[in-house]
């Protein structure tokens, strides 16, 4: 949430009002930390996840603190009927979305092998197929506006190999950066953000041990949505939080491969 020493976020219905977000994935993690930090800056939001019970929970926690409208949309974005659903209302021309967080993502414990091919697909269409379909529906009406803003929520992982999750993070992170330099001129701005390890729902979900990690590489959400959301206000195209993830992207970009290939244990055990 916002610190103390932010400036005040403009009141939704004055001329700097920031407009609507619509966030997926908000019910834990990134994704809840987007939603309550975008409230305290007073965005109205779209609180779009499979759970309906916690996002009326979350609803009603950002109503009463920041007098905010807050609509839910459960979606399973897996499902190509209810993702249709949240595209629909990305492109609504009668409710204009402002800025899409495209957050909603899980990651698999396994190697490729050893998970079910069906798992595989339906992380690949949650992380890819989600992403591209999400912003192809916001792109329209914000570049027909003249404004707008996407968030796409990859990880250092794209840069790393860690098998079809980051292949996954790969085509975001090459999605995100092509769409920043191309739609700048509409006045949309993209970001992609690379987190590291967080401390979230994200591997507890997976049945990964935080151990696993070295304790210095984890990560709070809010630091990361802080950092985001202010790379995002100076127009920036990436977003990677803290100097030592910056750092080990840095390395990871000029590393051998088969050097990089011996850290893939790290978060799985």
């Amino acid at each position: 949430m916002s610190s103390p020493a932010d400036p005040p976020a403009p009141r939704p219905g004055t001329p700097d009002a920031p407009g609507t977000a619509l966030v997926t994935g908000p019910s834990a993690g990134i994704g809840l930390e987007f939603a309550r930090q975008l409230a305290a800056r007073g965005h109205d939001l779209v609180l779009v996840a499979r759970d309906r019970a916690r996002l009326e929970e979350l609803a009603t926690e950002l109503r009463a603190r920041h007098a905010i409208a807050v609509e839910v949309l459960p979606a399973d974005l897996a499902d190509a009927t209810q993702l249709a659903v949240v595209e629909a209302r990305l492109a609504d021309p009668t409710r204009p979305v402002h800025l899409l967080v495209n957050n909603a993502g899980f990651g698999l414990k396994g190697r490729f092998l050893d998970n079910d091919i069906a798992a595989e697909q339906r992380m690949l269409d949650v992380l890819v197929t989600a992403v591209l379909r999400l912003s192809h529906a916001a792109l329209g009406p914000m570049s027909a506006r003249g404004a707008g803003g996407i968030i796409n929520t990859s990880s250092v992982a794209a840069f790393l190999p860690r098998g079809t999750y980051g292949a996954a993070k790969a085509w975001v992170n090459s999605f995100g950066l092509w769409a920043h330099a191309e739609y700048a001129a509409s006045g949309v701005q993209v970001l992609t953000l690379c987190p590291g390890f967080v401390r979230t729902e994200f591997h507890d979900r997976m049945g990964v041990d935080r151990g696993s990690a070295p304790r210095v590489l984890w990560l709070e959400p809010d630091r990361v949505v802080r950092e985001a959301l202010t790379d995002l206000d100076r127009g920036r195209a990436m977003s990677i939080p803290s100097r030592r993830y910056r750092a080990i992207v840095a390395v990871a970009r000029i590393l051998p491969r088969s050097l990089l290939q011996r850290a893939q244990s790290l978060g799985r055990r």
